[in-house]
């Protein structure tokens, strides 16, 4: 498999053979079980289906439900499809694991960042403070000027201004593997990811 579908359990700290410590983060990585497979014939393209986790079966409807009885499942938290590999042949019910990654591996992990809300133009892009003497009179953290007089009288598309923070999908490349707890489907990912505990995540190998 080129990736798999996890759970970000909470970050910690090990030690490494020399001694230091490593800031990691512990993330679930599957089971996943192949929920479809698509090829040239069915679908025009080669990719791999997989689904992760269990909610609540009220939450489930029917179309969602019968396509994935097709596996043997009955509901799960989260789908997404992946490059499947060449000459590999997967069947429907299979299950990959936290054994498809290494010790030392480096590998992208996408998910989505934690959201905190309207923010301001300091917090949200970093802005400056203005002054605060020389007659400037509670004003220190507005944004300033956001465009021209006359011409061309109107405000560029893109322009930084205060609005919505986080909880977008942000990919994090080239972390690697420190260690692997294959009984529990651990893997420790040193440095962070984003989003909060329990959120799904994407570990995609390069």
């Amino acid at each position: 498999m080129y990736g798999l579908i996890g759970k970000k359990v909470k970050m910690t700290q090990i030690f490494n053979d020399d001694g230091h410590v490593v800031p990691v983060t512990m993330v679930e990585a599957g089971p996943c079980v192949v929920s479809q497979i698509k090829d040239e014939n069915n679908a025009g393209y080669n990719a791999v289906q997989l689904a992760y986790g269990q909610k609540s079966k009220r939450k489930t409807n029917k179309p969602m439900n019968g396509h994935l009885s097709k596996s043997g499942l009955e509901t799960a938290r989260v789908i997404a499809e992946f490059k499947s590999i060449e000459d590999f042949e997967y069947k429907l019910g299979q299950k990959f694991d936290s054994s498809i990654f290494n010790i030392g591996e480096v590998i992208d992990v996408r998910a989505k960042s934690k959201g905190k809300g309207f923010a301001g133009t300091i917090k949200r892009h970093n802005f400056a403070r203005q002054d605060a003497t020389h007659g400037n009179k509670h004003t220190e953290r507005a944004p300033g000027s956001i465009g021209q007089a006359s011409w061309p009288s109107r405000v560029f598309k893109g322009m930084k201004m205060a609005g919505r923070k986080g909880s977008d999908n942000v990919t994090v490349q080239n972390l690697e593997i420190v260690d692997i707890d294959k009984e529990n489907n651990l893997l420790f990912i040193k440095g962070a990811i984003p989003g909060a505990n329990n959120a799904p995540v994407f570990l995609l190998k390069k």
